[in-house]
């Protein structure tokens, strides 16, 4: 299976995912589905779409700094 090396997520991590996903389609679709199907689901969500919610994350991490830094110059006297 291929990992996006753009997200890197420890092993207990991406096992909470994967019970995610699994109580995702039990309570929402109810479907039973099991781990090595919830992992592909996983791998393809991160594949691709990974970089996308990385990419917002750089730009709403910018967005604040930015507006801190503003905010930090009101101090001035």
């Amino acid at each position: 299976m291929k990992h996006n090396p753009i997200i890197d997520i420890s092993k207990e991590r991406r096992a909470l995912m994967i019970s995610d996903i699994k109580h995702f389609f039990e309570t929402e679709r109810e479907e039973t589905i099991g781990d090595l199907a919830s992992e592909i689901l996983l791998d393809f969500i991160i594949e691709k779409f990974g970089s996308e919610f990385y990419n917002q994350g750089v730009y709403d991490s910018h967005t604040y700094i930015a507006e801190s830094a503003e905010d930090l110059l009101s101090i001035l006297k």
